[in-house]
């Protein structure tokens, strides 16, 4: 997901010759900056104030880059939105302890979410959004990759979606836009960082492997040998679609895999009248004794169901590796209002609450999952 749309520009993007933030008009563009102007921060490592002030630190210390002003201007505009969205979780996860001491524990992850959700309705196209959503997701690696029980890996790992070399530059002008006693500190684990991506190679660039199984045996158990070569021992494949309800996964899979079998959880449903608001064993067990029949014949077949999170999926993906399956994960996206419009118009609809509730669990599938990954935005 590396390859980025060059035609897209965020809101108010400093420009040059003077390079100005224009925080007046963002503010006004952007409603959920004004919740960081009363979020309070840790006075240990933010003596700047409340995160409305850090964040607006933070981005100033990017734009006064030269390497940033150099990039070309959609590259500029994804580095400036992470920038801005970096903490954009924090006023919702703040927690003042008994201690007094200030944390907002999993912001990170959450405001990965919290900005795909912003970007998606800003209409931000799919390969700038996830860019900028993994900058999020990543945002705090740089300084704590060295502390990683495997630093190599961790690097290695999120290299497969964010550009290390953005991400080092993303975490320097963090560094720089705070006030705290570590701060040079910071800035050096960001140069450690750095150095740590090109040892790996994969500071500009995903670290690649030999073979899409050696990369997925790689990633599947941690502490696997990095240069080996494994033997590819795959037998047959399963798809696993992966999308919102109304993305288009069942019109993709006649189109495009109508000559294989399809274990339709929508249909087993049916099948065993179960509502979809109701305990779903039932039909996961059916679903995974079918699947076990196909890949006991060694059959390829298909698999569909939403598969929005990444916990749900590694629990098939680890079932279908112990039958030696290939996996490759097809992840389908429209636009959220033909998401709803969809979704009203289907015979088996589901309320329009549970809807918003997908798109704030979604975990966009990678390839640190599976064999291959394809992605078919707007189908």
């Amino acid at each position: 997901m590396q390859n980025i749309d060059q035609n897209w520009t965020f809101p108010y993007l400093p420009e040059p010759p003077l390079w100005r933030i224009d925080w007046q008009q963002l503010e006004l563009y952007f409603g959920w900056l004004s919740a960081m102007r009363n979020c309070p921060q840790d006075p240990i490592y933010h003596q700047e104030g409340d995160l409305l002030t850090h964040t607006k630190m933070v981005c100033e210390e990017l734009v006064s880059m030269n390497s940033w002003r150099a990039m070309a201007q959609t590259e500029r505009s994804i580095l400036f939105a992470a920038a801005l969205l970096h903490d954009v979780a924090k006023p919702d996860l703040t927690k003042i302890g008994t201690d007094q001491r200030i944390s907002s524990k999993g912001h990170a992850k959450n405001g990965a979410k919290r900005a795909r959700e912003i970007l998606w309705k800003l209409g931000t196209p799919f390969s700038c959004r996830e860019m900028i959503v993994s900058l999020v997701r990543h945002s705090s690696l740089p300084f704590f990759a060295l502390e990683k029980p495997n630093p190599s890996y961790s690097v290695i790992k999120a290299s497969q979606t964010v550009r290390s070399d953005w991400l080092a530059m993303l975490e320097e002008a963090d560094a720089k836009g705070r006030i705290c006693a570590d701060r040079q500190i910071l800035i050096e684990k960001v140069e450690l960082f750095r150095e740590l991506c090109e040892e790996n190679r994969c500071y500009n660039q995903p670290r690649s492997f030999s073979s899409p199984h050696s990369r997925f045996l790689y990633f599947y158990k941690e502490g696997s040998s990095l240069d080996y070569q494994a033997f590819d021992d795959t037998e047959f494949e399963v798809v696993l679609m992966s999308g919102l309800p109304g993305a288009g996964k069942d019109s993709w899979i006649r189109e495009n895999v109508s000559m294989l079998a399809v274990i339709s959880l929508d249909l087993l449903r049916e099948e065993l009248q179960v509502a979809a608001h109701k305990n779903q064993g039932q039909v996961v067990y059916a679903a995974k004794e079918k699947a076990r029949e196909y890949m006991r014949r060694k059959q390829s077949f298909v698999w569909n169901a939403t598969n929005i999170t990444k916990q749900l999926r590694s629990q098939l993906i680890s079932l279908f590796h112990s039958y030696r399956a290939k996996i490759r994960i097809v992840y389908l996206e429209t636009e959220l209002e033909e998401i709803y419009r969809r979704n009203r118009m289907r015979e088996r609809s589901v309320p329009s609450s549970v809807i918003a509730k997908l798109v704030a669990k979604l975990d966009l599938p990678d390839l640190t999952e599976s064999h291959t990954v394809d992605y078919y935005i707007n189908p």
